[in-house]
């Protein structure tokens, strides 16, 4: 279950964030842009050839939170297995293409809920003719996707390097591509591994067109870096008011790119999935093992999509006022803990029994009990 965020508390940061209105199009049945909240998006990492790890993944990826899946499309092998992740898939899919025309030409005859290709790329006038008919034919949206380590040469020399207005130069010359041919089903983006560089070039182009913009630092590094450079990038982006739809991109499992996308746009206020999990740094006051027991309780409720709070304390200070603030929550001191619902002491419990209590509780509010 995935909440919107309507409301506008006096504490609610959408009080000073207005999201530029973009076009709205439609990726399989799911609208990007316009009114639409901010969708999540990630890629698999699988080989596409091999339709049942690709279908494990996309499933895993679904349950996690994403709604818009990208994955490679390197061959024509990989081409026709898009016919049967398609049939199975639990979300649209996007085919991932650079270079061959005809590759693009096969996955939207599979169905394709949608393209990520730069149609400068795919060869010859004749040859863009063709995919464009085809995906205006079968209204398939193209994302154009400039990278800071894919702009064309000539362009490059011509700014010194990958900087912002290099970027938006190069996806300006395959929008116009399209654009001729009076094809608007249109996304772009434009990422660079450098969060000041990405942010600079969707301002830039964010004045140019209104098209939906896909958001994300790429090649943004292993979990935690990764995590870091993402959280500050997008937050200021959304905080700005850009981004239909976004991508975490961590150097692992692609599902615990959700994680990250989705607490982004909870600390903005933008959308909420899953339990916020509150829990102290630990401090000299510290008397119980919190580190460990928060670990567990965030393990235990990462499949978990219902919206509530979850406090972790670990000390006589803080602990008890967050725990009692929060749906479900526990404050922990020498050889005892209070267990809170709702406000409410729940009850008192020997250090020891703690957790294992603790998430006894858990299971009732979920209903698992």
């Amino acid at each position: 279950m995935i909440y919107f965020l309507k409301g506008n508390g006096a504490g609610d940061s959408k009080n000073f964030m207005k999201r530029k209105k973009t076009r709205e199009v439609k990726v399989g049945s799911v609208g990007v842009g316009g009114n639409n909240p901010v969708r999540v998006q990630s890629m698999t990492n699988t080989d596409t050839r091999d339709a049942e790890k690709t279908l494990e993944q996309i499933a895993e990826l679904a349950l996690a939170g994403c709604e818009l899946v990208r994955v490679a499309v390197p061959d024509d092998k990989a081409a026709l297995s898009l016919q049967t992740i398609l049939q199975s898939s639990p979300v649209p899919v996007i085919a991932d293409i650079h270079f061959d025309h005809r590759l693009a030409l096969r996955a939207i005859e599979t169905g394709i809920n949608g393209l990520r290709l730069n149609p400068g790329n795919i060869g010859d006038e004749k040859k863009v003719n063709r995919v464009v008919d085809a995906a205006k034919a079968a209204s398939v949206p193209i994302r154009i996707g400039v990278n800071s380590g894919s702009v064309d040469k000539k362009i490059l020399r011509k700014h010194g390097g990958p900087t912002p207005e290099a970027m938006v130069e190069s996806a300006m010359e395959h929008i116009h591509i399209l654009e001729q041919r009076n094809f608007d089903l249109i996304k772009v983006s434009l990422k660079s591994s450098s969060v000041l560089s990405t942010i600079a070039a969707y301002e830039l182009i964010a004045k140019r067109r209104d098209y939906p913009l896909h958001i994300g630092i790429t090649e943004a590094g292993t979990p935690m870096r990764g995590a870091v450079k993402s959280g500050v990038g997008l937050g200021i982006l959304l905080y700005q008011g850009m981004g239909d739809t976004l991508r975490v991109s961590l150097t692992g499992d692609p599902v615990d790119e959700m994680l990250v996308a989705w607490e982004i746009l909870r600390s903005l206020s933008l959308r909420q999935r899953g339990p916020e999990i509150i829990s102290c740094p630990t401090c000299g006051r510290t008397e119980i093992d919190l580190v460990s027991m928060a670990v567990a309780v965030e393990e235990k409720l990462k499949s978990v999509d219902k919206v509530f709070t979850v406090a972790v304390m670990g000390c006589v200070v803080n602990g008890p006022g967050e725990a009692r603030e929060a749906d479900i929550g526990l404050a922990g001191g020498r050889d005892c803990g209070i267990i809170f619902k709702k406000g409410q002491i729940v009850r008192k419990v020997r250090g020891e029994s703690l957790l294992p209590e603790f998430m006894k509780e858990l299971d009732a509010y979920l209903g698992l009990t």
